[in-house]
């Protein structure tokens, strides 16, 4: 199976409640070229925070792809989630390629965790990073790293 996590593009400065910020025009255009470096993948499912600036990446980038799948909201893909849980919650989708559009600091995290059953370095990943992992089951250490590509801020 492989997953591809994408951070969200850039967004608007804090904001009183993180959740809200909302993409700026710099971020909808990274996501533009975010879709660009996915275009001749597939994926099954789409998974997205629920964080304003992380819905709208997977919309636009769903639809820049013109992927006919839903865009699955769940609640245990924001900045600070525990990678141990998302990972719990991802073995619900063991059969499925999937594409996570979530934040830093648990994608770089979670590729960690992933790769190295390691929570305590993360992969430095800017706004509309995408990286690529690929393995027989989610595990604790149990994928490889595939690829990372940035777009142009």
């Amino acid at each position: 199976m492989k997953l591809w996590l994408l951070r969200h593009g850039a967004a608007e400065p804090y904001q009183r409640h993180d959740a809200e910020r909302q993409l700026t025009e710099q971020g909808r255009q990274q996501v533009v070229q975010a879709a660009k470096l996915l275009r001749n993948e597939r994926f099954d499912r789409v998974l997205s925070s629920p964080y304003i600036r992380a819905r709208q990446t997977a919309e636009l980038l769903c639809a820049t792809l013109q992927h006919s799948g839903s865009i699955n909201i769940v609640p245990w893909l924001t900045p600070e989630d525990d990678v141990r849980e998302v990972t719990r919650k991802l073995d619900g989708y063991a059969d499925e390629d999937l594409l996570i559009v979530a934040h830093q600091p648990l994608l770089g995290t979670l590729v960690s965790w992933l790769t190295d059953a390691d929570r305590s370095h993360g992969l430095p990943m800017d706004t509309a990073s995408v990286a690529c992992l690929e393995g027989e089951f989610i595990g604790a250490g149990t994928m490889q790293l595939c690829s990372v590509q940035h777009v142009q801020s």
